[in-house]
């Protein structure tokens, strides 16, 4: 039986929250290698590459233990990361 992937016609990207931040270009791959290296809580993708500026894609609840990681690589890693903007309906950004 052929299980078909399933249906992208309802936008489930509703339900995250979007934040931006701007990363140290020579750190952008690792803050993204440690952030999507807990399964399912967050996704990171490059927007501008030129100012460095990241976008995080958190799943629905995991908001604060993102915060936490991110504010424990800045702390613990020294990773220079400046929160940009907060959007809740990325929708219109996509």
């Amino acid at each position: 039986m052929i299980h078909s992937p399933p249906s992208t016609s309802g936008n489930h990207l509703e339900c995250l929250t979007r934040k931006v931040f701007r990363v140290d270009r020579r750190d952008i791959a690792y803050f993204r290698f440690t952030l999507e290296s807990y399964a399912g809580m967050a996704m990171v993708t490059t927007l501008d590459p030129g100012p460095a500026l990241v976008a995080v894609l958190i799943a629905p609840g995991c908001e604060d233990t993102v915060l936490e990681v991110v504010e424990a690589l800045r702390q613990e890693e020294g990773l220079a990361i400046d929160a940009e903007k907060e959007i809740h309906n990325i929708n219109k950004l996509l």
